[in-house]
């Protein structure tokens, strides 16, 4: 049997819990990004969550078929939860934009200005996310404002990116 992921080094269990936040920060801004405006701030969140739900599961899926692969074992159930637990934060990631999003919508904000004020959240917690995983690595000065400017700068490339369909379009 594999042994449960709570079982690895502290420092590798927390790179992971932050990997998944950034990867379900990013994904939770590309879904706020293509779909907002265009469909209901409801199905905005539905939209969200789902698609994050889906990307969790799919990514711990490919992870226990790849480790199960390379050891030749099949993963206890114990096994299973802990790697789910681990990666939560990728579905979590999503809570603090989708909370923007409807305290914006509650207090009279468009569908689509709700979702842009939910995206702009989205791609602060990716740059905290960043500068997070940049203190962890004990970066300082221009190292950590260069990590963390990264991930601004990869937000805003999303937005960018759209925009710029749609204007060819």
């Amino acid at each position: 049997m594999m042994e449960a992921p709570q079982a690895g080094s502290p420092a590798k269990i927390a790179g992971r819990r932050r990997a998944a936040g950034i990867y379900g920060a990013i994904v939770t801004a590309s879904v706020l990004d293509t779909a907002g405006g265009h469909v209901t701030t409801p199905a905005l969140l539905v939209a969200v969550v789902v698609t994050l739900l889906v990307y969790w599961l799919a990514e711990e899926y490919a992870e226990l078929l790849g480790e199960q692969a390379a050891h030749g074992l099949m993963p206890t159930r114990e096994y299973i939860r802990g790697a789910l637990a681990m990666t939560w934060p990728m579905v979590s990631a999503s809570f603090a934009p989708l909370l923007v999003l409807v305290v914006a919508r509650a207090v009279g904000a468009s569908n689509l200005s709700a979702a842009n004020i939910a995206l702009a959240a989205a791609i602060v917690l990716l740059m905290a996310h960043a500068w997070l995983a940049g203190r962890s690595a004990r970066l300082h000065g221009l190292r950590l404002l260069a990590t963390t400017s990264l991930a601004a700068g990869l937000g805003l490339l999303m937005v960018l990116l759209k925009e710029l369909i749609i204007t060819l379009h």
